[in-house]
């Protein structure tokens, strides 16, 4: 977060200069008014004298006020531009610190909390940020200007006695802000787990339904809610009572110096024009001193979203970009692209366990796949498949020398050139709630003839373009106007417009009936000729045509061999296969 305040006060040094210089003009010109009804009132005794000056005096207090609304005007343009562009930088920030971080980290945050640092601490540093450089100053230069005008132009001693009850003000300020602050961090808290709770209970609204634990839910929502109303509302009264005691402190202070001042009209110490200016700067410090409840709340609550921040920001990021030195020394073999990688995938005794977990996820994987090979993959579920392919796309940290891509060690490959040559379509079909062209070039800049052939061949050309506006056409959020079968095809094309080298199916057929599965893998055949080729599926129709097959169970591979060979061995492979097709024999009789 200290890069980002740095950045923000580089950008905006300026801004902020000009916001300073007009918030002092504003406050200094504020106290003149004060000056000239007080001159005017002396002046009346002798109307016909002083007529003209009179006269003059009015035109000068006009031409403040039009001052006034210019200078003002100014600053609050200005005054709107720095907290916008400090908000702008953390969300550009935070966005793309997010996109950059280790997946195991973004797995350790709920989907709530991340709503909750873009929504609630983003408004709070920019509310915070608005409240320090907008009402801090005009509340240090009414008490500069004002004290000032009032110790100059009427009396010392009079100003000390009537400021006096503020000194009573900052006592209270310190002992209820420290309230404000204990409670308000329990508010955060009680609003983030509200937070989580309602994302969750938005993605999982229809297992709610079919389970009907809407009461549950809803009992359950209520409770938290009243948690978050019950700290909210200790907040405001403390925030309220800062603002009430201040505001007690302010009319005793009013009282004084009704009380001695008019003491000192009448020993003709000072004119009643004086007595009149005093009151009237006393008047200026209620704006300032109503604000300082509500600043001191303000940059606290700011200072707890920052530090939350910060804590995100203390996660690392992916290697994404290796020095261009660095990269020129890599010898990858390559095609005519210099970032194309051909070759090999060589797993060497590979194991790893999750953060947090001591059972190993894979355990001992031992595997060659040669280029133009087709890898099939089958267990149970658990059983580490998706795993070793996490791990194939650097997902998670791998150990050197485990996996090696072209005789490279992956550690050594730089992740960008990695994934873009790895097609990878993962078993979650997750859809973009965009055009059905977006969704299948994943926002690349494509031809239109491109993703129709793509669509074409995952076999559902025939569905989009029966839509209102075809490839154009905007799909709801997660894909929730297609069914599961169209979810999973128009995924499936996104490898038929990719050009990696590698490509990577991950269950990605499940949703399939059979007649549709066996037409798309033979052109996913034809699509994956010459290329590495890895299928992961619980079904045997889906694995049984590769050049190798492996069986895993327990995060180890327990079987390898070709389809032919495993049901020869009649083990786990063949106990597999006689499951699905006992299967496939009672849904023929039913």
């Amino acid at each position: 977060m200290k890069r980002l305040v740095k950045e923000f006060l580089k950008e905006n040094k300026f801004r902020i200069f000009i916001q300073l210089l007009f918030i002092m003009i504003n406050m200094y010109l504020l106290t003149i008014p004060a000056r000239i009804i007080g001159n005017i009132i002396d002046l009346f005794y002798d109307y016909d004298v002083n007529r003209v000056e009179i006269i003059n005096s009015v035109f000068l207090l006009m031409g403040v006020s039009v001052l006034l609304l210019i200078v003002r005007l100014t600053w609050k343009y200005v005054d709107t531009l720095i907290p916008r562009s400090f908000e702008r930088i953390i969300k550009d920030n935070i966005f793309n610190h997010f996109l950059k971080m280790k997946i195991t980290d973004i797995q350790r945050i709920k989907n709530g909390e991340i709503m909750s640092y873009f929504v609630k601490d983003v408004s709070e540093i920019r509310l915070a940020c608005h409240h320090l450089f907008s009402f801090v100053p005009r509340i240090v230069f009414t008490f500069i200007f004002a004290i000032y005008s009032m110790m100059q132009n009427v009396d010392f001693k009079l100003t000390i006695i009537s400021l006096s009850p503020l000194i009573v003000a900052v006592f209270l300020l310190i002992w209820i802000r420290e309230k404000i602050n204990i409670n308000y961090a329990r508010s955060q808290k009680d609003f983030t787990k509200l937070s989580e709770f309602l994302q969750e209970s938005t993605d999982a609204i229809r297992t709610t339904k079919a389970y009907q634990l809407e009461d549950k839910q809803i009992e359950i929502f209520v409770e938290d809610n009243k948690q978050v109303k019950s700290s909210n509302i200790k907040v405001n009264f403390y925030s309220t009572l800062l603002s009430i005691a201040l505001n007690t402190c302010f009319g005793l202070s009013y009282g004084v110096a009704i009380l001695f001042g008019s003491n000192l009209v009448f020993n003709g110490i000072i004119s009643v024009g004086d007595l009149v200016a005093f009151n009237t700067h006393i008047a200026l410090f209620v704006s300032p001193i109503s604000m300082i409840p509500r600043v001191v709340a303000r940059l606290k609550r700011g200072q707890v979203s920052y530090k939350r921040l910060d804590k995100v920001f203390e996660f690392e990021e992916e290697r994404i970009i290796i020095e261009e030195t660095k990269r020129a020394l890599l010898d990858i073999p390559h095609g005519e692209n210099k970032d194309e990688l051909v070759g090999d995938i060589v797993i060497n005794n590979l194991s790893f366990n999750y953060k947090g977990y001591i059972e190993k996820a894979v355990s001992n994987i031992d595997l060659v796949i040669k280029q133009g090979e087709t890898l099939g993959i089958i267990g149970n579920v658990g059983s580490g498949k998706t795993t070793l392919m996490n791990l194939l796309v650097r997902l998670y940290q791998v150990p050197r020398g485990k996996i090696l891509i072209n005789n490279i060690d992956i550690n050594d490959i730089p992740i960008s050139v990695l994934r873009e040559n790895i097609c990878y379509i993962t078993q979650d079909n997750f859809l973009f709630s965009t055009t059905v062209k977006q969704n299948v070039s994943l926002f690349r800049d494509v031809e239109d003839d491109d993703v129709k052939e793509s669509i074409k061949s995952a076999l559902i050309y025939d569905e989009i373009m029966n839509l209102p506006n075809e490839i154009d056409t905007v799909i709801g959020e997660r894909g929730v106007d297609l069914s599961g079968g169209q979810k999973q095809r128009l995924v499936i094309s996104r490898a038929f417009l990719n050009r990696s080298n590698i490509v990577i199916f991950d269950d990605t057929f499940s949703a399939l009936d059979n007649r549709t599965e066996q037409h798309l893998l033979k052109n996913i055949k034809k699509l994956t000729e010459g290329k590495t080729c890895i299928i992961i599926s619980n079904r045997i129709s889906d694995i049984k045509h590769s050049d190798k097959i492996i069986v895993m169970e327990n995060g180890e591979i327990v079987e390898k061999g070709t389809h032919k060979s495993l049901m020869n061995i009649k083990q786990k492979y063949y106990s597999f296969y006689k499951e699905q097709a006992i299967k496939k024999e009672e849904s023929l009789l039913s």
